[in-house]
């Protein structure tokens, strides 16, 4: 199991400042030392397995971390992020979890990597009072648990703007789902079925796939035979890539829609050309803005990880690290005690707050609900991806849906 740990000394000085004499007699958690002002986090991430391009994401939060560190950001106190690979496997995300538990004492988990993974951690995570700040993955389940703190939306609430888009702006008369069979599809499918539901209106193909799958050609024939005009993938990079790639071998026809995190240069990487007219569904502000966080983002990218592709993939990964810094922060503010359950208190008092490349975000008590619009963005021949339709908030009948 592969470990990456970092700690930067730029906060050293400050470190050095007399703390207030709340913060000498407080009873801390792990993870939390005062006299160096270090708080402790950690993430499992797959360095291996079927997604290791996934790890942009967690450079992209060692990145934050990093800047955060350099900019003193959290008023002298810095942030050790202790990371281990998971092979993407559930299983293996909650061994990690316990070990960094166990063995590294962490505050909490940051920005751990993958839908299905993070929701395994929630049972441990709920035994031992470990919050989960920015989890990076999109499950119904992320939402209704007091430790778990999502920035990224319930993948459900992207499949119903991608399906509005698609009915609405692109007046398609059929339109078909291929998600992959596991907690991050099975949302993005609860999502698709309510607002067709409310819609009266049916899904002209709804076909599951394996998260290791690489062969479409059989998901492909089906939709060729539905005569879908629009299918909408929520899976990998990779498997939009190859989908695509079936698309062509069997000389199917469609117009294709993918979430948020695919709309990236790794998977131009991967599709090449064929990427070429896709939509995606977007919550984070585009890469290129000129604002102020997200230039962070492009400039700590370029100078850590130069090898990294610089998209929303990476901003993604940064935006959810960002989640963290925002919430210590706030607790620091709060002068309350540095223990585990006063951060999930004061990060249910964020409100309309900028994180990352992410806008009014905000919790409260019984609603973790962070992000709460999205904008449709499209893949174009000149390898940008532009925004083609403006941040709208999430349809109704499916974002105040009861969760499952």
């Amino acid at each position: 199991m592969r470990r990456r740990s970092f700690i930067t000394t730029s906060g050293a000085a400050a470190a050095a400042v007399a703390l207030p004499q709340w913060a000498q007699a407080q009873q801390v958690s792990p993870g939390i030392d005062v006299a160096s002002k270090t708080v402790t986090v950690g993430a499992f991430t797959p360095i291996t397995g079927p997604v290791p391009f996934y790890t942009v994401l967690t450079h992209a939060a060692e990145a934050c971390f990093k800047w955060a560190n350099e900019t003193n950001a959290l008023n002298g106190w810095k942030i050790n992020y202790i990371t281990y690979d998971d092979g993407y496997e559930p299983a293996r995300s909650v061994a990690v979890t316990k070990r960094l538990v166990e063995e590294n004492k962490i505050f909490a988990l940051a920005a751990p990597t993958g839908t299905a993974q993070s929701v395994a951690v929630i049972p441990y995570a709920k035994e031992v009072g470990l919050p989960v700040i920015g989890p990076i993955g999109g499950a119904t389940a992320l939402f209704s648990e007091r430790l778990v703190f999502p920035l990224l939306p319930d993948y459900g609430w992207s499949a119903a703007s991608n399906l509005d888009f698609a009915l609405n702006d692109l007046k398609a008369g059929k339109v078909a789902l291929l998600w992959e069979n596991d907690e991050l599809g099975r949302s993005a499918k609860r999502g698709f079925d309510l607002y067709m539901e409310a819609n009266n209106k049916q899904a002209a193909e709804s076909i599951p796939f394996e998260v290791r799958n690489t062969d479409f050609t059989p998901h492909v024939r089906k939709l060729a035979n539905a005569k879908a005009e629009v299918v909408i993938l929520f899976g990998s990079n990779a498997n939009l890539a190859s989908a695509l790639k079936a698309a062509e071998r069997v000389g199917f026809q469609s117009k294709w829609m993918a979430p948020f995190f695919t709309a990236d240069p790794t998977t131009r990487k991967l599709a090449g050309n064929l990427l070429n007219g896709t939509y995606f569904s977007s919550w984070l502000m585009p890469v290129t803005s000129d604002d102020t966080d997200i230039k962070a983002y492009r400039d700590s990218i370029v100078k850590l990880y130069p090898n990294d592709p610089v998209g929303v993939f990476g901003l993604n990964g940064w935006s959810n690290g960002a989640l963290f810094v925002k919430g210590f922060k706030l607790l620091l503010d709060s002068g309350k005690p540095l223990t585990r359950a006063n951060l999930v208190d004061v990060m249910e008092t964020m409100t309309n707050a900028s994180v990352g490349g992410a806008r009014n975000v905000s919790y409260k008590a019984g609603d973790h609900r962070g992000a709460r619009q999205e904008a449709i963005i499209q893949a174009m021949p000149d390898g940008s991806f532009k925004m083609v339709r403006d941040f709208r908030a999430y349809p109704a009948n499916v974002f105040d849906a009861k969760m499952a």
